[in-house]
């Protein structure tokens, strides 16, 4: 069983538990995993600058940032999602799209990590927002959201 828990600033307003868990469950399940726990923490800019900085010696502001926990060849996934999303919101309007469908991009994001998908290369970020872009496909936003 996949289990969730989210916690987020208290001056944001978080993303629905339900389709948090509905986007993370699919993703993992697709990849043959069944089993796992993962957080998700939904911050400021601040909060992910200051976790890039500490843990990847870089000094920028991020949207996503994943931990996975345990080993990577464990078919079991604990891991933590962190998501801006101050950044989420700048990202939704700087591209046109909905802010929710840019939260869950970043979901998948952070999902994609989890499983060992890297995005340093221009070939790994193509493949990996491939791989978004088939799951948004999946969710019926006009529906969710009344676009």
């Amino acid at each position: 069983m996949i289990q969730c828990t989210q916690v987020c600033d208290p001056q944001l307003t978080p993303p629905e538990k339900d389709l948090v868990e509905k986007i993370i469950k699919k993703v993992l399940t697709d990849y043959k995993i069944q089993n796992g726990y993962i957080s998700f923490i939904f911050g400021s800019d601040e909060l992910l600058a200051s976790l890039k900085k500490e843990y990847f010696h870089q000094d920028y502001w991020t949207d996503v940032i994943a931990f996975r926990l345990n080993s990577y060849n464990k078919k079991y996934v604990d891991g933590e999602i962190y998501i801006s999303l101050p950044r989420a919101k700048e990202n939704s309007e700087k591209f046109g799209e909905p802010f929710e469908k840019e939260v869950a991009r970043l979901i998948i994001h952070g999902a994609l990590h989890l499983l060992g998908f890297e995005d340093e290369t221009d070939q790994e970020k193509n493949k990996m927002r491939k791989i978004e872009e088939k799951y948004l496909s999946l969710l019926d936003w006009e529906f969710l959201f009344g676009d």
